[in-house]
């Protein structure tokens, strides 16, 4: 990745239709879908998703198909060239990051390590 380009969030149709469907459920429709990065987790840092009625000026805002998620500028920095993905297998449903930053990641996908 080119170091002077923007970081980038990929979000896939998936994510970008089960967002919408929360959005459209919790009668939310104008917010947007955050992603924090905190530490935490089994593994260093841990992924939160929720929705937000704002976005914030140190925030960048990612949009595919009228969704649109914010991330603020720190998170970014951890998951820069990451895709957020819906899931749905056995183990259940659920968001998932794919972060070509992480190192290791936990068995279950919500925290890793740099």
């Amino acid at each position: 990745m080119d170091s002077l380009a923007p970081p980038t969030l990929t979000i896939s149709a998936a994510a970008a239709a089960r967002i919408a469907a929360i959005k459209a459920m919790e009668g939310t429709r104008d917010s947007v879908f955050r992603i924090t990065v905190s530490g935490g987790g089994c593994s260093g840092f841990q992924y939160g998703f929720a929705l937000d009625d704002k976005i914030n000026p140190e925030d960048a805002v990612f949009e595919r198909e009228g969704v649109k998620v914010a991330i603020d500028d720190v998170s970014l920095e951890l998951v820069k060239g990451s895709e957020i993905t819906w899931v749905e297998d056995l183990v259940g449903s659920y968001f998932k990051m794919a972060n070509p930053n992480a190192k290791s990641s936990c068995g279950c996908g919500t925290s890793f390590s740099i």
